[in-house]
This record gives structure tokens, C-alpha cells and sequence, in this order.
């Protein structure tokens, strides 16, 4: 009954999802780095964001297995960072949410920690600034409460010619300023790297997970390692058996998670991981796995179901004449400040972008799979280029767009944008409508309709390559594009996974 009244909910708010199978155990999509609490019978995540805007998304769950995002941790950019939003630290504290952050500073490009808090786990938060800055660079915070002592730890050094660290300090009880001087947990001698921390307490020990190897891309290496002390501070010892997390089923490179106890008192890692059919194309995705410990009491994960439930096969139809209540766009904030609005039963897209932007606006959503549709209705003409994208920054990203009496193929690559096909259209009165397919394989098709089929768009009607298109450490996203200075309107953006 309960998914039947949320069912009829998304429907009476334009918003249709038609689900082929049960919904993901995982979080699917873009969603690296993730940092997870529980407050009562709510579960609250949260994953890095990288280059997109509004920075740090959040969804909450009430069993571990279906999430909803929820909003974003800020609606606007900090003032002092300037980009590489990574790798957010959600705790709670003196019925306080803090998320304590990495960003690059403005004034230099240097990564350093932030912290923001509010009374609320999805929304209202204050950013209080710069906590931690050290040397070239400080990413990945993790905050620990040792019997009343809270704790930050972070990576340090990994710009320099020496050993990564992971260093920690005491945090003052009001978790906005560190006290005493920074210490060393642990030293990457072997080279193999050292980063996305978390710390637990079981009897006598503290267990310090981390993640080694490289996180992203097509030649990752990322696996979970673990140790161990009788004091915060160490010395720690290395488990033997170290991987304690790596490749498995059809996933890879796993790692950088945090830990949470459900109501009943099991122990589980939420962590990120590449599915190794899409990869790239759908970024570093959450999933969950079991903590058990052996006879030796050194931490076991489990094969989750998460590893194995993931269905995306669903389509989400967003109809601009009955949304009420917002979509989860994103943008790259970098380089365009997109306005939109809903009015008169349609999107209306607008903003500003930078010259060295030649694939102008994109509003994007975080797709779920490496193959998909998204269509939409163009409903208005004029000289601007408006239609669907596929983007994956500044000078990378392929659509199929409405442009004055045309209809044009075009991508973005190297930073140069070229038409790859056109078609005049017969009566610039009527909607166009406009599909772009990708495929498993990373190619893509086009296609275009007023009252009639389908016309595929595509360069000699065959499938052209995108695998170009991913940035380093996240997922290209498909949406809504704009190239001019001309509003564009749309009457509803789908997306249909296969």
C-alpha cells in the first residue's frame, strides 16, 4: 500500500517512474566518496559532487536498501572554494548535523577541508569556512567521537615528493576548531596510496579502514585496506590478509566508505565502486556490504546483495505541466550559471556561460546505466540551439538540437564544436521533438520527429563514438541543452533506461 499512495504521488507531481524490476539495493549513479548516519529509523548519505552544482547531493533512506535524494548540501558555491567538491564527512553532534568537506581554495587552488552545519540532515546548512589547511593539500576529512573526544583525521602530503600521510587531530567540542597539534595515524612507505578513511572501535581496538590505489578512471586500482591499534594515535598494525575489499562480481575498484549500524545493531560500509559494464559512463556508484568480524576479530565484508540487485531499467517521465516540486538538476558550475523556471506547463532555460564553453548550458541529471533514451519537446523557435545533451565538460559533449529552421547534430570535442548533421525543418509552428540514445558500447544515435517516425539525425545514420566524453573522476550526464542567447522552452524531459 505504501508504494501504491508514493506511486500516485510522483504521478499527481509530473513526475512518472515505471519501474521494470524492484528498485536498486545501491545508490545508483555518480555518487563517489560516500558518507552515511542514521538518526533514529532515517538513514541520510551524502557523495562528492566533484565540478557539479548545486554541490554534495543527499538522499535518505529508511532500511538501507531504497534511497531518495533528498536536496543538496549547499544551494550556492561556498564563498572562498572554487571547485573539486570531494569526498563530504557527515556527522552529528550536540543535535547538530555537521558536513565537514574538500573543496579548492579560490585565492590559490589549493584543497582544503570546510565545514558546514545545520539543525537539519537535508537542508538549511551554514558554511562556517575553512577548517583544516595543510601544506598543499587536505582532502577526505573523517571525524571520529572517542568516548567524548572528537577527533578529525585527514590525507596529507599527497602533492609532495614524500610519503602520504593520514594525519588526525583533536577537534574542539564544538567541531569548528582543531586543538593541540596535528599527529601521524599512518605512512604510505610502499607508495601504493593511502586516503578515504574511516575509523571504528570494537573492544580493545581501533580499526583504521583506507583506500589504496588509483579511484578513477578506466585503470583504477582501488581496494579497501584495513589496521589496527590499541590507541588512536597507533602504532597501527597491518592486517595480513589486506585487501578486505576489492573487485567482486560486477564490480570494481571499491573503497573510500564510512560505516553505520542499522536498528537492530548490524554494522554496514557504504562505499563506492565502479559497475564494470558502464564504468566511466555512470561514474563511481554507492554500495553497501555487511561488517563481520573473523576469530581473530579482523573485519569481514560481505558479498552484498547490493553487488547483485542493481536494476535500472526504469523510465522517469518529468512533465513540466504538473511538476510541482523540484528535479535534482545539475550543472557545471564552472562554466555556465543556468536560470531556469516552470510556467505555462514548460521548462524555460536561460542563463549565462563562458566563451571557452562551446556546449553553452546543459541541465543535466546523473544517469543510472550506460544505455538510455532521453527525449524532449523543443516548443519554441529561434536563433538559439536548444534541445538534448549528453555532457561531460566544457569542450565534451554531443546533442541533437532545434536552431532557427534546422534541426543539427552537433558535439563538442577538444573544445571545438562541430555540426555533424542538419535538417531543415518543413513548419517552425509546430513542437519538435528530439531523442538521443546511448548505447553500451559508448556510441550514440539521434533522432527527430514533428507528425511523423522517427528520423534518425545521426552522421550517415550510424552510431558515432562518445567514449570521449567521461571527465577523470566522474560520470557524463544527459539533459537539457541551450547554446544562445534566447530562451529555450520544453514541454517534458524523459529518460528510459534499457
Amino acid at each position: 500500500m505504501k508504494s501504491i499512495v508514493v506511486i500516485l504521488s510522483l504521478i499527481l507531481s509530473g513526475i512518472f517512474p515505471l519501474l521494470a524490476q524492484q528498485q536498486p539495493a545501491n545508490i545508483p549513479g555518480d555518487f563517489a566518496d560516500p558518507s552515511v548516519i542514521r538518526q533514529g529509523d532515517q538513514y541520510y548519505a551524502i557523495g562528492t559532487s566533484s565540478e557539479w552544482g548545486p554541490q554534495f547531493p543527499i538522499f535518505r533512506s529508511t532500511d538501507l536498501r531504497h534511497w531518495e535524494q533528498t536536496g543538496f548540501l549547499f544551494d550556492h558555491s561556498p564563498a572562498w572554494a572554487s571547485g573539486s567538491f570531494w569526498a563530504p564527512e557527515f556527522f552529528y553532534h550536540h543535535h547538530t548535523y555537521f558536513v565537514y568537506y574538500t573543496a579548492r581554495r579560490k585565492s590559490d587552488g589549493v584543497s582544503c577541508i570546510g565545514v558546514a552545519t545545520s539543525a537539519f540532515p537535508d537542508h538549511g546548512f551554514k558554511d562556517h569556512g575553512i577548517l583544516i589547511e595543510h601544506g598543499k593539500e587536505a582532502i577526505d576529512a573523517f571525524v571520529f567521537n572517542d568516548n567524548g573526544q572528537l577527533y578529525i583525521t585527514w590525507k596529507a602530503y599527497g602533492l609532495d615528493k614524500r610519503p602520504i600521510e593520514l594525519l588526525g587531530s583533536k577537534l574542539a567540542d564544538d567541531g569548528l576548531s582543531l586543538t593541540g597539534q596535528p599527529f601521524t595515524l599512518l605512512k604510505d612507505n610502499d607508495g601504493k596510496g593511502m586516503e578515504g578513511q574511516s575509523i571504528l572501535k570494537k573492544g580493545q581496538y581501533y580499526y583504521l579502514f583506507y583506500s589504496a590505489g588509483a579511484c578513477c578512471g578506466a585503470e583504477c586500482s582501488y581496494h579497501v585496506n584495513v589496521t589496527r591499534a590499541t590507541a588512536i594515535t597507533g602504532p597501527y598494525t597491518h592486517y595480513s590478509n589486506n585487501p578486505v575489499l576489492t573487485d567482486e562480481g560486477n564490480w570494481k575498484c571499491p573503497g573510500h566508505g564510512t560505516f553505520v549500524q542499522d536498528t537492530q545493531g548490524a554494522a554496514f560500509y557504504l562505499y563506492h565502486a565502479y559497475n564494470k559494464n558502464s564504468h566511466v559512463f555512470t561514474g563511481r556508484e554507492g554500495l553497501i556490504s555487511a561488517l563481520s568480524w573473523n576469530t581473530d576479530q579482523w573485519p569481514v565484508f560481505s558479498h552484498s546483495t547490493a553487488l547483485e540487485n542493481r536494476s535500472p531499467l526504469m523510465r522517469y517521465h518529468y512533465d513540466f505541466a504538473r511538476v510541482n516540486n523540484d528535479i535534482f538538476w545539475q550543472w557545471d558550475f564552472r562554466n555556465m550559471q543556468p536560470l531556469y523556471r516552470y510556467a505555462n506547463g514548460k521548462l524555460y532555460l536561460s542563463g549565462k556561460y563562458s566563451m571557452q564553453n562551446p556546449s553553452g548550458i546543459a541541465l543535466t541529471l546523473r544517469p543510472y546505466s550506460a544505455a538510455y533514451d532521453i527525449s524532449t519537446a523543443v516548443v519554441n523557435h529561434n536563433k538559439s540551439s536548444k534541445g538534448l545533451v549528453v555532457y561531460g565538460d566544457a569542450g565534451a559533449a554531443t546533442g541533437i538540437a532545434v536552431c532557427g529552421n534546422k534541426v543539427v547534430c552537433w558535439m563538442s570535442k577538444d573544445g571545438k564544436r562541430s555540426v555533424l548533421n542538419e535538417q531543415t525543418i518543413s513548419d517552425t509552428r509546430l513542437p519538435v521533438y528530439l531523442k538521443l540514445s546511448v548505447f553500451p558500447d559508448f556510441t550514440c544515435r539521434v533522432y527527430w520527429k514533428q507528425q511523423k517516425e522517427w528520423e534518425e539525425l545521426s552522421p550517415e545514420k550510424q552510431p558515432y563514438t562518445i567514449n570521449f566524453l567521461p571527465p577523470w573522476d566522474r560520470s557524463p550526464r544527459p539533459g537539457l541543452s541551450l547554446i544562445g542567447k534566447e530562451e529555450a522552452a520544453f514541454s517534458f524531459f524523459e529518460i528510459k533506461y534499457r
